[in-house]
């Protein structure tokens, strides 16, 4: 037993790459919680999640005053008591972002410390399904991009291989949204998927009547239609269209998860390890879902999904928006429209501890240790 010895906490923000707009609201940065833990053999594992702009330094505090404290002189390999230990620690704040969001930096640390203590890379500790899954890109279908870039984007990433391309809607009015999507499909042809995401922006009944105006689409999905605690709305939804519905960025419980899945809420179930607590959770919902027969396609962070997604039977894409360029050295590596999994033991980030170091916030840097 290597009990924890050190826990490092800090936060980098990242500017993102690309101006990113949806149906509500604009994403201006990318606060990432770090953390690493090392044990008392010295093997270090290092685990991150992130926040849209906000609630970072709520989610640092969080860390260093409650949660990594509670570490110390734990067996890192009790993955599963500390987790619960740690949600039940902050039972009352839960269940939500700020919560979930801590959790899963600690709890995606200690899965890397153990994968590497064990010689293996997640997506072979965590299931081992395959070694590679199909892409589908985000990073070209932003609401305010107009319809000729649209297009433009939608036909590079086939030309690369990539097997769907997602659009936001939103529109101000749905003649809108079908007219830039029917231009990408004529663009694109009838075998190419089209993805599309509403960021939670309608009523039930503008869902509905949206969802039926796309319908001859043949679309892939409508990703959160309704706001995400409106699980009777999306029961509705479902009911009223032959579209699959896909929901889970904005869920943070494995109950939540449940409960969609009960009432046939949804069809895609798009589980985030940094939305729903960590891989440890994360790995639940996707177990649950394979035996709704629904499959998961999870919600950004491709550089620690694609592990993920490859471990278990049922994942089948994953979303290709780049975030850790400015921290890591080699990248997520692509073949014929494919993101590979890592080789290397671990959940497969190399991190460029110089850049992560150079663009770490000072207030929010600190080490606890026994």
């Amino acid at each position: 037993m290597a009990k924890i010895e050190k826990v490092e906490l800090r936060m980098v923000d990242l500017v993102p790459k690309v101006k990113r707009t949806d149906a509500i609201q604009s994403f201006v940065s990318q606060e990432t919680p770090i953390v690493t833990i090392t044990d008392a053999d010295g093997v270090v594992g290092t685990g991150y999640s992130y926040t849209i702009g906000t609630g970072g330094s709520s989610v640092m505090r969080l860390l260093a005053d409650h949660l990594a404290p509670r570490l110390i002189g734990r067996d890192a390999e009790m993955i599963e008591a500390i987790w619960h230990e740690l949600e039940f620690a902050t039972h009352a704040t839960t269940i939500g972002a700020i919560t979930a969001i801590a959790l899963a930096a600690i709890d995606t640390a200690l899965w890397d410390l153990r994968a590497k203590k064990q010689g293996l890379p997640l997506w072979k500790l965590a299931g081992g399904a395959k070694d590679r899954c199909p892409l589908y890109t985000t990073e070209g279908g932003w609401l305010h991009i107009e319809t000729e870039a649209l297009v433009e984007d939608a036909l590079a990433a086939k030309a690369k291989g990539f097997r769907g391309s997602k659009v936001k809607i939103g529109k101000p009015h749905g003649s809108e949204d079908l007219a830039r999507l029917t231009a990408v499909r004529k663009a694109v042809g009838d075998s190419y998927e089209i993805m599309t995401d509403c960021n939670q922006g309608f009523l039930v009944d503008e869902a509905i009547r949206r969802a039926e105006r796309l319908s001859d689409l043949d679309l892939a999905w409508i990703e959160e239609p309704l706001p995400a605690d409106d699980i009777d709305g999306h029961v509705r939804l479902s009911n009223a269209t032959s579209t699959p519905v896909a929901v889970g960025e904005s869920l943070y419980s494995i109950r939540h998860f449940r409960e969609y899945m009960q009432k046939g809420g949804c069809s895609i179930i798009q589980v985030d390890v940094g939305r729903i607590g960590g891989i440890t959770p994360w790995l639940k919902v996707a177990h649950a879902a394979e035996a709704f027969d629904i499959p998961v396609c999870p919600h950004f962070l491709m550089e620690l999904h694609v592990s993920l997604t490859c471990a278990v039977q049922n994942g089948r894409y994953v979303e290709y928006i780049p975030q850790l360029d400015d921290l890591t050295g080699n990248k997520m590596r692509i073949e014929d429209g494919h993101a590979l999994a890592p080789d290397e033991p671990g959940i497969g980030i190399d991190w460029d501890w110089d850049a992560v170091k150079a663009k770490s916030i000072a207030e929010f840097t600190t080490a606890i240790t026994k």
